[in-house]
C-alpha cells in the first residue's frame, strides 16, 4: 500500500486538501495528514480547522512515497517557509520519487528549481513562482516525478492523478466514475 503524506500548513485551502485525502483514501492508500504546526490541529484559509495525524518532526519520510502539498494563502507561503519540508522535497526529487502540489503550493517546488524546463499549473498569479516552468495553464500537469494542479476546482481531478500514477488509469478512471467525477 502507497504511503502519502499531505502537509497542512496554517491557511491551507480546505478543498483542496480535504478532497485530496478523501479520494486518496477511497483508492486505499494509506494517507497521513501532516501539521506543519507545533498542534495536532490546523485551521484552514477558511477558518475549518482539521485534525492531523502526526507533526512534521514525527513523519518517518523513508516509509512514504509521496509528498503532497494543498495549496492556499497563507498556507502555501508557510509549506515555502518551513526548511525541514524543503529539505524533504529536496530529498524526494533527487530520489526522483513523487512529488504533488497544487494551487498556490507549485511555488513551493519551483522556489527550489525543481520546475524549471517542466510542464507545471498554477493557480492564476501565480506562474512568476514557477521559476523556468513551463506554464501550461492546463487543470493538472504532470512532469516527471512532479504533479502540478490549477486550484480548488480541479481538486479531485489532481487526486485522481495521483492514483492513476500508482495504480493506473483504469483504476483512476473507475474511481471517477463511482464518485460521478468523470
Amino acid at each position: 500500500m502507497k504511503k502519502i503524506a499531505v502537509h497542512l500548513a496554517e491557511g491551507f485551502e480546505e478543498i483542496e486538501a480535504i478532497s485530496i485525502i478523501d479520494v486518496l483514501r477511497r483508492a486505499v492508500f494509506d494517507v497521513t495528514i501532516v501539521s506543519m504546526n507545533k498542534s495536532m490541529e490546523v485551521d484552514g484559509a477558511h477558518q475549518i480547522t482539521v485534525k492531523a495525524d502526526t507533526l512534521f518532526e514525527d513523519l518517518d519520510y523513508d516509509n512514504i512515497d509521496m509528498i503532497v502539498l494543498p495549496g492556499g494563502m497563507p498556507g502555501a507561503a508557510n509549506l515555502k517557509a518551513h526548511s525541514g519540508l524543503r529539505e524533504q522535497i529536496l530529498n524526494f526529487n533527487d530520489m526522483q520519487k513523487p512529488l504533488a502540489a497544487i494551487c498556490a503550493a507549485p511555488m513551493v517546488f519551483g522556489n527550489l528549481g525543481l520546475l524549471k524546463e517542466k510542464k507545471a499549473t498554477c493557480f492564476p498569479g501565480f506562474e512568476d513562482e514557477l521559476h523556468g516552468a513551463i506554464i501550461t495553464g492546463e487543470a493538472v500537469a504532470e512532469a516527471g516525478n512532479i504533479i502540478t494542479g490549477k486550484g480548488a476546482g480541479v481538486a479531485i481531478k489532481f487526486a485522481l492523478k495521483i492514483v492513476e500514477l500508482f495504480n493506473g488509469k483504469e483504476v483512476a478512471d473507475d474511481l471517477a466514475a463511482k464518485m460521478i467525477a468523470n
